[in-house]
């Protein structure tokens, strides 16, 4: 049995309520990659599975690209400890890449989300869930508008209009601080994605820009998020 952290179970279970995240009878699908993130969350869905008043499944699934190590094996442990059912699927991202396109970090990701969706809908998973925290979604809300030119930003719960599938993201009260420091506590903190794209990518230059806008402070990004939700219309033109 994973032991529980009550700080981060207790966000997650306000956001799982705040935007009725997990529902009766959900068949659910978490994209697992290793990583803090991920395998905080789906230690989150093992505890919860635990109580009497739950009525769901859910399973662990890994999209492994082909230029990627293989899943942690402290990692398959630890699912094995949990009883965790887990599966890894190994695609072709490089060879997906067309003529004259580069290969980044938003190519593979595109990649394995539609491998995820691809899986849900085969197998009658009606969510997808991530482990997009915090620092996720405001460096998103930050790349839209300092590229794109909009307000936007990854949602806690997205219906496809197109695929009987909805997207959630349990973590999305939760900072990168909190999830490192019960990473750590776990002891499975260190398991990062390895792959020799992600020194391009945007989004470390968006992390870099939230940390200079919040210089770090846990309580700063916490009230920056809580002005995604308390937008005043009257005041913007």
């Amino acid at each position: 049995m994973p032991s529980k952290s009550p700080k981060l179970n207790s966000l997650i279970d306000k956001a799982v309520f705040d935007y009725n995240l997990i529902q009766g009878g959900d068949r659910i699908l978490i994209g697992a990659s290793g990583g803090k993130d991920s395998t905080a969350l789906i230690q989150y869905f093992v505890n919860r599975s635990k109580r009497p008043d739950c009525n769901f499944e859910y399973k662990a699934l890994n999209i492994l690209p082909d230029f990627a190590p293989e899943f942690p094996l402290k990692i398959k442990e630890l699912f094995t400890q949990w009883n965790v059912p887990f599966e890894s699927i190994k695609i072709d991202v490089t060879g997906r890449v067309k003529k004259g396109q580069k290969m980044s970090c938003y190519w593979c990701s595109t990649q394995r989300r539609t491998e995820l969706l691809n899986y849900a809908i085969k197998n009658g998973y009606n969510k997808i869930a991530l482990g997009h925290h915090m620092d996720d979604i405001l460096e998103t809300f930050l790349m839209n508008m300092l590229n794109k030119g909009e307000m936007s930003t990854m949602i806690p719960s997205l219906k496809y209009d197109n695929y009987p599938v909805t997207i959630i993201r349990p973590l999305c009260y939760i900072a990168q601080e909190r999830i490192i420091e019960h990473a750590q506590d776990q002891g499975y903190m260190g398991f990062v994605c390895t792959c020799n794209y992600q020194e391009n990518s945007e989004r470390k230059l968006a992390a870099k820009k939230l940390y200079e806008l919040t210089g770090g402070d846990l309580q700063t990004k916490e009230r920056l998020f809580s002005a995604l939700k308390n937008v005043n219309l009257k005041y913007l033109p």
